[in-house]
C-alpha cells in the first residue's frame, strides 16, 4: 500500500463570494471547499477556486443522457467504478476543478510537467514580485541519495541543517535586494534614486532564485487531475509538491467521492504488475510457500529474463509490499 500520512492541513481566511442559483449539476464536498485556502509549505497555499461537475456528471456522460435524479445512487456508484476499473476515462474528462495555488517556482517547474492542464502564472514582467522565498524545515533537508540520482537521502545533522537554512535564508535575500536594486522602483512607478536607470521588470527578475513564490490558476479535468494525483502522491515524489497533492487530495475526495473511491482502488493503491512480474509470480506461487527470500526473488528475475538491477529491485520492493518477501 502507497499510504501517505496524514497530513494536518491549516486552514486560512476563506474569500467571500457572491453567489447565486445555477441549474448545473453541484457537489456539496466542492461547495464545501471553495475558496478555502489550505496552507502548504511556509508561505504557500492551494484552493479550490471553482469546478465543473459531480460524480453524476461523470454517469450523465457516460449514458449521454440527462437523467440526472432518476437513477439510484447505487447505480451511478457502479457505473462509474466500472469506467475506472476497465480504464474508459473520457466520462471523467467531463469533470473539471481549478486551483489557486501559491508555490516556490522550483515546485511550479516540475508541476507544469504535466501539460494536461491550463495554467496561467503570476507575471515578473508585469508585476514587482514579492519577498517571499521557500525554506525547507531542518527535517526536510537531507544528503543527496546513493541509489536515486533525483532524491533524498539520510536527513541532514541537526548543526547541519540549522547552517544550510541560514546559507539558503541570506542567499534569498541577498538575490532579492539585487532585484530591487535593478528595479529601482518605489512601488508607484517611480526611482528610488532618480541617478539610477529602473531596469525593466523582465531583466530585473533575472537574479532571483527558484525558492522564490510565485502564484498561477490551474485548471484540469478529473481525469488528467487524478493522474497527476497518482504520480505526486507517490512516496518517490519530491516532498514538496506532494504537500500541495495531499492538500488537493483532501478536496478531490470530497468534490468527487464515488469517483475519488474507484481512483483509489483500481489506481491510487492499487498494484499493477508487468509481464515479467508475472511470470516470477507464477514460478514462485508453484511451490506453495508464501513467502521468499530476496534472493529468490532475484533468480527468479534472472529466469523471467530481467537482468537491470534497479527494474529487479522494485519487483523485490514491489513483492514485499505484498508481504511475500522474508527480511
Amino acid at each position: 500500500m502507497r499510504r501517505q500520512p496524514e497530513v494536518n492541513f491549516k486552514l486560512l481566511p476563506s474569500v467571500e463570494t457572491p453567489t447565486s442559483q445555477t441549474k448545473r449539476p453541484i457537489s456539496d464536498g466542492a461547495e464545501k471547499w471553495l475558496r478555502v485556502p489550505i496552507k502548504c509549505l511556509d508561505h504557500g497555499f492551494v484552493q479550490l477556486v471553482d469546478y465543473q461537475g459531480s460524480d453524476v456528471s461523470i454517469e450523465e456522460a457516460a449514458r449521454v443522457s440527462y437523467g440526472g435524479g432518476t437513477r439510484k445512487s447505487s447505480e451511478t456508484e457502479g457505473l462509474i467504478r466500472y469506467l475506472r476499473r476497465h480504464d474508459h476515462t473520457t466520462p471523467f474528462e467531463m469533470a473539471s476543478v481549478k486551483f489557486h495555488a501559491k508555490l516556490p517556482i522550483f515546485v511550479a517547474r516540475q508541476w507544469v510537467r504535466h501539460r494536461t492542464a491550463s495554467i496561467n502564472e503570476l507575471s515578473g514582467r508585469y508585476s514587482i514580485l514579492s519577498e517571499e522565498f521557500y525554506i525547507p524545515d531542518a527535517e526536510n533537508l537531507a544528503v543527496q541519495s546513493t541509489d536515486n540520482r533525483q532524491g533524498r537521502g539520510q536527513l541532514l545533522k541537526p548543526q547541519d541543517a540549522e547552517l544550510t537554512r541560514v546559507y539558503l535564508t541570506e542567499q534569498a535575500t541577498t538575490q532579492y535586494d539585487a532585484y530591487e536594486w535593478l528595479l529601482n522602483d518605489d512601488g508607484k512607478g517611480k526611482p528610488v534614486n532618480p541617478d539610477r536607470p529602473m531596469v525593466a521588470r523582465e531583466l530585473a527578475r533575472m537574479p532571483l532564485g527558484t525558492n522564490l513564490y510565485t502564484e498561477w490558476y490551474w485548471q484540469v479535468n478529473l481525469h488528467n487531475f487524478m493522474h497527476f494525483e497518482r504520480l505526486r502522491l507517490d512516496p518517490h515524489a519530491q516532498h514538496e509538491i506532494r504537500v500541495y497533492a495531499q492538500a488537493m487530495e483532501h478536496i478531490g475526495k470530497e468534490a468527487f467521492p464515488i469517483a475519488w473511491k474507484a481512483f483509489e482502488n483500481y489506481e491510487l493503491y492499487a498494484q499493477k504488475f508487468t509481464e515479467s512480474e508475472l511470470k516470477i509470480l507464477t514460478a514462485l506461487l508453484g511451490s506453495k510457500r508464501v513467502q521468499f527470500t530476496p534472493e529468490e526473488i532475484t533468480a527468479g528475475a534472472a529466469d523471467a529474463g530481467l537482468t537491470n538491477r534497479r527494474e529487479t529491485q522494485e519487483v523485490i520492493d514491489k513483492f514485499r509490499d505484498l508481504g511475500i518477501v522474508s527480511s
